[in-house]
């Protein structure tokens, strides 16, 4: 085990404690996965920076062992005796209330879901265990879901789980895959461990990258950019840590770090393939958030492009314009203009971004004040990629939605009520579906660090084309914090995240499943007649403005053809959403005639998910095509 601090002594008791080292993380691993970075709010409605208010939420020191310290140091040996101490189980929250709690849940939804109709509403079906908090949560063009975190510090929801200001080992990062064709058991997830390196926290101790609270986007290749994590201490510290997840090799590879350091940071994909990467807190520490803007790949470097073209040692490179948000995960969305559109969460940060001439222009102030973690929608319209973005959520008293469209904004339909922590979905045929809330981080109605929530919390609310939102069914368990979701390409929709609520619920807190996923089946799925059956799409890249061919065996019955993007999204803050319709240029037998958008600008090239659609507005199971070619 290179680079341990104290690594000597007698051979004897070198070979004893490394023994130990290994039985420990072998036998505890399951024990010690850590949740995310969790914080309470001063004000309500009013998020402060991250890892201020941990409540009494730090895990109490764990005195190390002596002897084992005098050969491994004194930080790695605390480190087994705090899963030592984990392993033998919680004291103050026992497994009994987490049962408890769990079966409350099921029978409340129950009860709350019986009136609602799977036509009109959809409705929730499974819910199963999972090995990871889905912190950070990607669908990926395999059909497999990446999901990330951290290891948990603490069993006991009512106190912050996540190592957000640990300094030494305990700080590590964790990553899976889930396979929705292998099912819902364990066999259907893969551990896909992060790389390991040595953080500037003083300790040098290698542990697997504590990659939680990144940022992240899709590269046109297919392969997902994380930029940032946590270093530890200072309340929190941006790390400036670049990887790739490979979805093809199902590994991860590293990238030359960042110029600054970068927690809590947003990135989004532009019309040129390359990421766009701002804001996040400096590696100085919380209350510090960087204006520096960078884009990955570099400029001298080619865009990956195809499948084998693996991003490794790459550098990024800081641009011209600056974008100084005082406030963490700014929602970033490139628009059919080619522009970088840079929505903060205070009312007067409000931004343009120019990615080619490298420049930032205001605009104006959106509607009413300062919006916590909430969502921010590109809105469909049609052939053309999205020009206005709808914002909504990121405070519970207000339930307005809010609009840019044309450099102004408006105020939209309200939803039933205000919360935070939500995320708003497009669906394939359009609509959007809002799932996922609370009253305020780590508040679900009774108090910061407290499981108990409200009911309505647990409610989705659905937003019809017309603009119009009603009320639907209850998940089963609250997800405020940390909470996500994303769309299937069976149409599905998977809803994961919240350590906290998780943790609260877990059915067995000392085995290595301590997530969980619940899916939700949209009323397009129940409206009877079949779905349109979508069977061969091109297999190569796709041109814009091209016209293409694809096979169904029920073609007559296709009255629509959507590419939807597919879904990276933390913290709600999803900047890859798109959905546009494709013009419909003829049918012959089982062969239908499509155009793919007008440009990169409409449509950033990369892969989408291809449905088809009757006139009730069913999809079909989609299938994945890639747009654009090789860029430079």
């Amino acid at each position: 085990m290179p680079g341990l601090p104290g690594l000597t002594g007698p051979p004897a008791r070198r070979s004893a404690v490394l023994s130990a080292c290994v039985a420990v993380a072998a036998a505890l691993a399951s024990l010690t996965a850590p949740a995310p970075a969790a914080f309470a709010a001063a004000v309500p409605g009013h998020e402060s920076p991250p890892g201020h208010h941990h409540a009494d939420g730090r895990a109490s020191t764990v005195a190390a062992d002596p002897d084992e310290a005098a050969v491994i140091g004194e930080e790695h040996a605390r480190a087994h005796a705090q899963r030592r101490s984990a392993a033998k189980g919680p004291k103050e929250y026992p497994q009994s209330k987490r049962t408890e709690s769990l079966t409350a849940l099921t029978s409340s939804q129950q009860r709350t879901n019986a009136p609602f109709s799977a036509a009109q509403f959809g409705r929730f079906t499974e819910f199963f265990p999972s090995p990871d908090f889905g912190v950070h949560t990607a669908l990926l063009p395999t059909g497999k879901v990446l999901l990330f975190s951290f290891e948990r510090v603490e069993t006991d929801p009512t106190k912050e789980t996540g190592p957000t200001d640990r300094i030494g080992p305990t700080n590590a990062g964790r990553a899976f895959l889930w396979d929705p064709a292998k099912g819902t058991g364990p066999r259907a997830f893969k551990k896909v461990e992060p790389p390991t390196v040595l953080m500037p926290d003083g300790t040098y101790t290698p542990r697997p990258a504590p990659f939680f609270c990144a940022g992240h986007a899709f590269l046109p290749n297919g392969m997902v950019g994380v930029f940032g994590g946590n270093t530890g201490g200072k309340g929190g510290s941006g790390a400036k840590l670049s990887f790739v997840f490979d979805p093809w090799t199902e590994t991860w590879f590293r990238n030359q770090d960042m110029a600054v350091g970068r927690w809590y940071p947003s990135v989004v994909t532009g019309a040129d393939g390359r990421q766009i990467i701002m804001s996040g807190q400096s590696e100085r520490g919380t209350g510090t958030p960087t204006p520096v803007v960078e884009r990955f790949p570099a400029l001298r470097h080619p865009v990956p492009w195809r499948t084998y073209d693996i991003p490794v040692g790459l550098a990024a490179e800081r641009m011209r314009a600056d974008a100084p948000f005082r406030n963490d995960y700014p929602h970033l969305f490139s628009l059919r203009d080619g522009m970088v559109y840079g929505l903060g969460r205070d009312a007067d940060q409000q931004w343009l971004f120019d990615p080619v001439k490298e420049t930032r222009t205001d605009l104006p102030r959106r509607p009413a004040d300062f919006r916590g973690y909430g969502s921010a929608v590109p809105l469909p319209a049609g052939f053309r990629g999205p020009d206005s973005v709808l914002v909504l959520g990121g405070d519970p008293h207000d339930p307005n939605t809010y609009r840019l469209s044309g450099g102004r904004w408006t105020t939209e339909e309200p939803r039933a009520f205000g919360r935070t922590q939500d995320d708003t979905l497009i669906l394939p045929d359009g609509t959007l579906l809002t799932v996922n809330g609370a009253l305020d981080t780590r508040n679900y109605g009774h108090g910061p660090f407290n499981p108990k929530a409200d009911l309505s919390y647990r409610r989705i609310e659905l937003r019809d084309a017309k603009g119009h939102w009603k009320l639907g069914p209850a998940q089963r368990l609250p997800r405020g914090y940390h909470s996500n979701a994303l769309v299937l390409p069976d149409g599905r929709m998977m809803v994961t995240g919240d350590e906290l609520q998780q943790i609260a619920n877990d059915p067995d807190i000392k085995d290595e499943m301590d997530g969980s996923i619940e899916l939700y089946e949209p009323a397009y799925l129940h409206r009877g007649g079949g779905r349109p059956a979508l069977d061969r799409v091109p297999g190569g890249d796709l041109g814009y403005g091209a016209a293409f061919e694809v096979r169904s065996s029920t073609a007559a019955r296709v009255k629509r053809a959507v590419l939807l993007a597919p879904t990276t999204v933390t913290h709600a803050v999803n900047t890859s959403q798109r959905h546009l319709e494709l013009p419909l240029t003829g049918v012959r037998g089982s062969v239908i005639g499509l155009r793919t958008p007008p440009g990169a600008a409409d449509a950033p090239p990369g892969y989408y998910m291809l449905f088809l659609l009757d006139a009730k507005g069913v999809p079909s199971t989609a299938k994945w095509v890639k747009l654009g070619g090789r860029r430079q």
